[in-house]
């Protein structure tokens, strides 16, 4: 991977973007840290859990690229407990290949995962395509009065991103859940496929690990089911969203 590392790579360029880095392994650390700045991001770097905290508390951050592998606390549980206050968008690095640990990663959170050892240009385009849906999807769905949809008791306010449940609790959603219950609410009760929610919600990691929807639904689920059943599947052909909608208002 260190010998793949190119200086820099013609690639459009981003809104200004921060990227918080989090590896214990020094000169990958370097060496990501680097290429991402030559690429024209702002680049601020960790250790440990600790120092990404640290500086998580000083900084805002656009997007953390987070080693699984971490000396005391590990990045899943790291991950885990950003999702508890914090949506920003986090791609999972992990030494194994394993699918089970992508599976995991996806299910504390993270919006993608990257195994080591990489491509340089990849996790670039990982990033990228990450931060063009987080900050293209508002725009979608920013018009008054469409901004607003209602189901069961929840209201998806879309221009903040925040989703309150039937007593007005806010109920933190990662990038991908946020992006799969809009595609839902755009098209309820209505049977979509496999295919279409990864296409819908840009969430397809790879071509050999396509369960990464049903992970996401199924982490969706836990959120919005606590009472009666919200997301269908439907035996080969996909998943329905049963709830009526109700757009608009504020």
């Amino acid at each position: 991977m260190l010998d793949d590392f190119p200086a820099a790579l013609v690639y459009p360029k981003m809104s200004t973007a921060t990227i918080l880095v989090v590896d214990d392994d020094s000169e990958i650390l370097s060496l990501v840290a680097r290429f991402l700045h030559s690429n024209a991001f702002d680049v601020q770097t960790a250790r440990s859990g600790t120092e990404m905290l640290a500086c998580l508390a000083n900084v805002t951050v656009d997007l953390i690229v987070l080693d699984l592998m971490l000396p005391g606390v590990s990045g899943l549980d790291l991950c885990r407990e950003l999702r508890r206050t914090s949506s920003v968008p986090v791609i999972m690095l992990t030494a194994k290949g394993d699918d089970i640990d992508r599976i995991v990663g996806l299910e504390v959170g993270a919006d993608d995962y990257l195994a080591k050892p990489f491509n340089p240009r990849e996790l670039l385009a990982r990033i990228s395509a990450v931060l063009r849906r987080t900050q293209a999807r508002p725009s979608v769905h920013v018009a008054a009065p469409q901004r607003i949809a209602r189901f069961a008791g929840w209201r998806l306010d879309t221009m903040k991103r925040e989703l309150a449940d039937p007593r007005g609790v806010i109920v933190d959603l990662s990038t991908g859940e946020y992006e799969l219950l809009v595609a839902f609410l755009d098209a309820p009760q209505r049977v979509l496929s496999r295919d279409f929610l990864l296409d819908a919600t840009r969430i397809r990691a790879s071509e050999s690990f396509d369960r990464s929807i049903d992970v996401q639904i199924s982490r969706l689920r836990r959120k919005i089911e606590a009472e009666h059943e919200m997301i269908k599947t439907v035996r080969g052909a996909g998943y329905m969203f049963t709830p009526d909608v109700i757009r608009g208002g504020a």
